[in-house]
């Protein structure tokens, strides 16, 4: 076997290791994460969105771990998505992946950030939605495709999210 041939066994072999490596962690991962409640369904009817943009679902992370991805349901993959901000919640429409809503009275914290899970962008470039997922606390990352979108999605979320106390004691009454 000459030198060429051997070189290309041992980089397809190294590869092959690398993947493998690669999806057993992903697959410990999973298994880890098999607590992580079930996601909300999305409700049949919502009412008109306050705003809504395309761009990026970067992934949901534990909050406070940029790093952490959330590998179970879906909410770990990158895609493409719509973004809508209803008076009931958050609604991510993801194309080739399950849609992703959160509640209005799980959101907690929205804010803006340089990156998350892999993708890092300019100062603030990144839209990071807290919430809560039962007893977990998320982050979930958006990058929208037009940098004007994400002054408005910023201030309907800081929106919703103060007016979720105020809706949710209204309708205990």
């Amino acid at each position: 076997m000459d030198t060429q041939t051997l070189s290309a066994v041992i980089t397809v072999a190294l590869i092959l290791v690398i993947l493998a490596m690669i999806g057993l962690g992903w697959r410990n991962r999973l298994r880890r994460q098999s607590d992580v409640e079930r996601l909300p369904d999305v409700p049949q009817q919502l009412a008109p969105a306050a705003v809504v943009a395309e761009g990026q679902y970067v992934a949901t992370t534990t909050a406070g771990d940029w790093l952490d991805r959330i590998a179970v349901q879906g909410l770990g993959i990158r895609t493409n998505a719509e973004l809508s901000i209803h008076a009931e919640g958050v609604l991510f429409d993801r194309p080739g992946a399950a849609p992703v809503f959160i509640p209005r009275a799980a959101v907690t914290d929205v804010r803006r950030d340089a990156g998350m899970a892999g993708k890092f962008v300019e100062k603030d470039g990144l839209l990071v939605i807290s919430w809560k997922l039962g007893d977990r606390e998320l982050d979930t990352g958006f990058r929208s495709r037009q940098s004007a979108d994400q002054q408005l999605l910023l201030e309907a979320l800081q929106e919703l999210i103060s007016a979720a106390p105020q809706a949710d004691a209204d309708s205990g009454k």
